[in-house]
């Protein structure tokens, strides 16, 4: 797989920013720092693939320019731009991620490598749904980047995508949609024989139980939290455990089980502490102190 020689990059944008008579500042100007193009032009960072989309704008020049400058294995573009992808799809920057998708739709490290253009409509469809709010565009992206790949058993990636579809039917309120999707997906997760990835089971698990709460099945909900805090536990992974007891608490809260909600709701208060994650521990508190008042 080809991948981006940054050192020559970061030359091409000195270059290209001399002859159009801009300093270091007016370039970076609504980008980054001044700092960071200097970095980028002596190939010390890898830039943001968002970043150097705009970068290119300001230069005149299409971002593709820069992938025809020439290649080399010292860095790993198309993995740095994934991992990009990632973390703000899991941060819920919609925007970052939109800006990122927007930057490499053209270029030929994705569109000639299937796998990795799977990754950007993947992406697409998420801000189509969230930013646009266009449900039937979304689903139509989304099944277009599954249809790329799969063949007759998915794969951990496509399970992934899969599931996003059916967060969209969720988030729509189409319920039953989203829990044949989400079992669909459990089915085939537990028929693959490893997960690079673990968190992948850990949400599907999570997304079932609130699907099965909003349906008013409380047992089955509280049923699948139990087996996910069971398989966190074997797997060591911390990941949503606090929130699989929250979510135990919350269905007992439902049917008014007031001390069986207590009791797992301290649980997870316990754990978002322990795990130093202090978004929730005031409104859980609360629920605590008033029904023990």
């Amino acid at each position: 797989m080809d991948q981006l020689d940054f050192s020559a990059v970061g030359e091409k944008i000195k270059e290209l920013r001399k002859q159009m008579g801009l300093s270091q500042k007016e370039l970076s100007h609504n980008i980054c720092t001044q700092a960071q193009i200097s970095k980028i032009e002596k190939g010390e960072v890898l830039p943001l693939s968002s970043t150097l989309y705009l970068i290119s704008k300001r230069l005149g020049v299409d971002v593709n320019y820069f992938f025809d400058i020439g290649t080399t294995p010292r860095l790993d573009y198309v993995d740095e731009t994934l991992r990009q992808l990632k973390a703000a799809r899991r941060n819920t920057d919609y925007h970052t991620l939109k800006q990122i998708v927007k930057a490499e739709e053209k270029n030929p490290l994705f569109t000639h490598h299937k796998k990795n253009y799977q990754m950007l409509l993947w992406h697409k469809a998420i801000y189509t749904y969230e930013i646009e709010r266009d449900f039937n565009r979304a689903l139509k992206i989304i099944n277009e980047a599954i249809d790329l790949t799969f063949d007759t058993v998915y794969t951990e990636r496509e399970l992934e995508i899969y599931i996003s579809k059916g967060i969209f039917y969720y988030e729509e309120g189409f319920i039953d949609n989203s829990l044949t999707i989400y079992e669909q997906a459990f089915k085939a997760i537990n028929q693959l024989p490893y997960l690079q990835d673990n968190t992948i089971k850990s949400r599907l698990y999570f997304n079932i139980a609130k699907s099965l709460t909003d349906q008013s099945r409380y047992d089955a909900s509280i049923a699948y939290c139990k087996e996910a805090i069971d398989w966190a536990v074997q797997q060591d992974n911390l990941y949503l455990l606090a929130h699989f007891h929250y979510h135990i608490g919350y269905n007992y809260e439902l049917q008014k089980d007031f001390e069986l909600a207590t009791q797992y709701m301290k649980d997870a208060l316990m754990i978002f502490q322990l795990v130093k994650d202090n978004r929730y521990t005031e409104y859980i508190q609360n629920k605590i102190n008033n029904w023990q008042k």
